[in-house]
């Protein structure tokens, strides 16, 4: 069995019971840095063999990971801080066992994403998680135009030096929308600035520290009108199948539209 085991993003005291069993118990720990996983082992006096598996190496070493499972191996996976496979290593080794039907699980445990949302205060019955945003030049202003076209709360990871530029772009973008800018999450400094763009921008420090977590609410997307010939195509197809009544009624409802409106229309297509 493959473990996919989330670590601490601050607090070691984050770390649950079921992902010390597991750490304890598996046969070997791999893991995004060696040093990092150290650390955290030597601070509960864990002992295991450890491998390398980062960004850069995960497609390489899979064949490896999987031969090891293969001989019925239990392995840890485990990234620097919190959620393998989230803006972390991991989810190239999850496809390697799917691709060849060999198990894994996932632990819950500690996310900078989720614990952020949260804190935030944004609305949370939708939200589009976007990781990290291209540095410059296309790729960034596609993104953040995605990111402002949601409709929904977006979720970003942003470096420190990035976090005033990107706030502008997209108050650029999508106007004094609300935001919150979440710092350091779970550690001894954790801290969240709450606001519209301008006031958040407005609230930082000359030098921004940290891991930062940036929340965005833009505004609702507007439906567009919907035009004749998308009318006239759900009039044929309701017609077909009931009476005129009923297919002007459930018609007007599912396009906003008049009954009037789609009366005097669906006459026309009867004729």
């Amino acid at each position: 069995m493959l473990y996919f085991v989330p670590t601490p993003i601050g607090n070691l005291g984050d770390m649950t019971l079921r992902s010390l069993e597991v750490l304890k118990s598996c046969d070997e720990i791999w893991c995004e840095d060696t040093r990092q996983t150290q650390k955290l082992l030597n601070h509960f006096s864990i002992q295991k063999p450890l491998t390398s598996c980062h960004e850069y190496t995960q497609r390489q070493k899979a064949p490896q990971l999987i031969e090891k499972l293969t001989q019925g191996r239990n392995i840890a996976y485990v990234s620097d801080a919190g959620m393998p496979g989230i803006s972390d290593p991991g989810a190239v080794l999850a496809q390697a066992c799917i691709i060849n039907d060999l198990p894994y699980t996932v632990l819950p445990g500690p996310s900078a994403a989720l614990t952020a949302a949260v804190l935030s205060g944004l609305p949370l019955s939708r939200f589009t998680f976007f990781g990290f945003l291209p540095r410059e030049g296309k790729e960034r202003r596609a993104a953040i135009c995605d990111l402002c076209a949601t409709g929904h709360t977006a979720i970003v990871y942003e470096s420190p030096h990035r976090i005033r530029s990107t706030l502008q772009d997209v108050l650029q973008q999508a106007g004094d929308i609300p935001c919150a800018l979440v710092r350091e999450v779970s550690k001894v400094h954790e801290s969240c600035l709450r606001g519209t763009i301008t006031q958040v921008l407005a609230a930082l420090m000359e030098e921004v520290k940290g891991e930062c977590v940036l929340l965005f609410d833009p505004p609702p997307v507007s439906a567009p009108a919907p035009t004749e010939g998308d009318l006239d195509a759900l009039l044929v197809s309701l017609l077909a199948r009931m009476s005129l009544k009923d297919a002007v009624q459930e018609a007007a409802q599912t396009l906003s539209l008049p009954k009037k409106q789609v009366y005097a229309r669906a006459l026309e297509l009867k004729e």
